[in-house]
């Protein structure tokens, strides 16, 4: 299964891939010359189907967990001082994504959505620590009666150019659905309250929609 958000530059791809290699073999006798044209256009659309896979996964809904919203590596758990909603001291859990991980973006608790914001940015590498502060990003904050109000926030990284929301406020959401996509290398932060147990430690893989990285105690 596709994402949805790749649907163009899946059969925009598809179209060049399938004019390239028929291109090569009418145009060009030597077939040494035709792989050396063909099976690069081959690997760049194996590359672009595999960055817009969206896999089912299995989220098994608890008011009290906050799940990975996205696949990845833990970068940094730290505590902060998080200063564009809560003005509070929070923990950050911050996850990259490598152009190679599925790049959907899903809610890490259910509940309502309170704010929803779009911040223009820079283009620094997603594992940059500022990068969390300076780049193109969307803070979301969803609530909810178990754990009060979880931020996350999707960060664009040095590849990324387009980060894809799909959180309004006062909607109600569902743990693990589909609240956006970001394209190409980038980061997700989740933010939650300090006194809560944290799941994952750094350097792990986590599967967004899937895995607890904290919970309430």
């Amino acid at each position: 299964m596709f994402h949805k958000e790749g649907r163009k530059i899946i059969l925009i791809t598809i179209f060049i891939l399938a004019i390239g290699v028929v291109a090569a073999g009418e145009l060009i006798a030597d077939h040494s010359v035709q792989k050396i044209i063909q099976i690069p256009l081959l690997v760049f659309a194996i590359l672009v189907l595999q960055f817009f896979r969206n896999p089912k996964r299995n989220t098994v809904k608890n008011s009290k967990h906050i799940i990975a919203p996205v696949d990845g590596k833990i970068v940094a758990i730290e505590e902060v001082l998080e200063t564009e909603y809560f003005q509070e001291k929070r923990r950050l859990i911050s996850i990259f994504m490598s152009p190679l991980n599925v790049h959907v973006t899903r809610y890490p608790i259910s509940g309502e959505v309170v704010f929803s914001k779009y911040h223009k940015g820079k283009y620094l590498v997603a594992s940059h620590p500022k990068s969390s502060i300076e780049n193109e990003r969307t803070s979301i904050v969803v609530k909810n009666k178990s754990v009060g109000k979880i931020l996350y926030r999707q960060v664009a990284g040095f590849l990324a150019r387009r980060i894809v929301n799909y959180a309004k406020v006062n909607e109600q959401v569902e743990q693990g659905a589909d609240a956006g996509f970001i394209k190409f290398g980038s980061r997700a932060d989740v933010y939650i309250p300090l006194d809560f147990k944290v799941n994952v430690k750094l350097g792990d893989k986590v599967r967004g929609g899937e895995q607890i990285i904290a919970q309430k105690n």
